[in-house]
């Protein structure tokens, strides 16, 4: 059995040796400053006195438009599994920041919206993103975050694009 578990590590070790660099592309760059970026407004809001915030609850929160929504549109919003929505809901009520009502429209159904809390938080929420932007501009500088600023609109509009095209829209 030992022999079998040092042959395994000397192929893991012979792989890791042989490997080739990974390439240097655009999706991992921007991979890796989003996460920075949503890891240091998730830890600037919990400072902000939302200690229930996380990046997990955040991605939820980014879908829920601050009038509300049906939870069977932000399920669909969201892309993430009916339980997994569910799950976070049910937390993010506990805590006090959203609430779900009976939609008058439609009985079968529930509305999802922002308490209280839950608009202070967003309140707070809008203050960290530009304080965040105001530190991007000072480590870039004005005209470089403009340009990234053109660029990622430029990207984002043809990805909009193509996908009314690929909808038929």
């Amino acid at each position: 059995m030992l022999d079998y578990l040092e042959g395994g590590l000397n192929l893991v070790k012979h792989l890791d040796e042989k490997s080739e660099a990974l390439p240097d592309h655009i999706g991992w760059r921007l991979w890796q400053a989003s996460r920075a970026w949503q890891a240091e407004f998730a830890a600037a809001m919990r400072v902000a006195g939302h200690g229930w915030f996380t990046e997990a609850r955040a991605a939820l929160l980014g879908h829920i438009p601050r009038v509300g929504t049906r939870q069977s549109t932000l399920i669909d919003r969201s892309a993430i599994s009916k339980q997994a929505v569910q799950q976070l809901l049910d937390g993010l009520e506990t805590e006090g920041v959203l609430e779900r009502l009976p939609d008058p429209k439609d009985g079968r159904s529930k509305l999802v919206r922002y308490t209280h809390k839950g608009l202070d938080a967003l309140r707070d929420g809008d203050r960290i993103k530009l304080q965040i932007e105001q530190d991007y501009i000072a480590r870039l500088g004005q005209q470089r975050f403009a340009a990234l600023m053109d660029a990622l609109r430029a990207l984002d509009a043809r990805q909009a694009g193509a996908i009314d095209r690929e909808a038929g829209v």
